[in-house]
């Protein structure tokens, strides 16, 4: 009796989620999700449930691999602009290398589904809200050490931020070029001070 072929749970989902990424939730077939994880239909379904659950596992996956992207820049040396900058700087780079052009996978989910799917909604306010938190945070240590104004809303700025790296990543899909993105970090940049 042949052994029941085994997977990868974590390499599984990490394939689903580029799929997604790349494609959208309506661009993808459970087939395609099969082909991408390779397992079967029943398989799949025993794994992962069905496909929205699936992508909101996968919504789930790069939520936390952003965030912990972001927390790595955002603890590194320099001051926070200089932090900030150095993590814009790599999105940038990304974007014009040709993996950014997909944009971020947060913000598809939020421009295909957020407004018919009230999950995929609150898991899109819920990933935005954590990423705003981080800039805040690390804008109030800043604060706290005198490099930015002591009067600035730091709350206002990480929601400010935050927007600026969905602009930019949304603008980077249409194929906008290096001058185009770094005068839209440049610009955002200028707010924190």
């Amino acid at each position: 009796m042949p052994r029941p072929r085994e997977f990868d749970p974590d390499q599984a989902l990490e394939q689903a989620m580029r799929v997604f990424w790349a494609r959208g939730y309506e661009g993808v077939s459970v087939d395609d999700l099969c082909a991408a994880t390779g397992l079967g239909r029943s398989s799949f379904y025993a794994a992962f449930g069905d496909k929205r659950s699936l992508y909101l596992s996968a919504l789930q996956r790069y939520e936390s691999a952003s965030l912990a992207r972001l927390s790595r820049a955002l603890a590194g040396p320099g001051t926070v602009q200089v932090r900030i900058r150095r993590f814009l700087d790599g999105l940038i780079r990304d974007i014009v290398r040709g993996p950014g052009r997909r944009g971020c996978f947060i913000g598809n989910c939020a421009a295909e589904l957020a407004a018919s799917d009230a999950a995929t909604a609150r898991r899109v306010r819920r990933s935005l809200g954590r990423i705003e938190g981080l800039f805040a945070r690390a804008l109030a240590e800043a604060q706290a050490a005198g490099e930015i104004d002591r009067s600035s809303d730091v709350l206002a700025l990480a929601r400010f931020i935050t927007s600026s790296i969905q602009g930019l990543r949304l603008v980077g899909k249409t194929g906008a070029g290096r001058k185009v993105l770094n005068d839209i970090a440049r610009t955002a940049l200028a707010a924190v001070r």
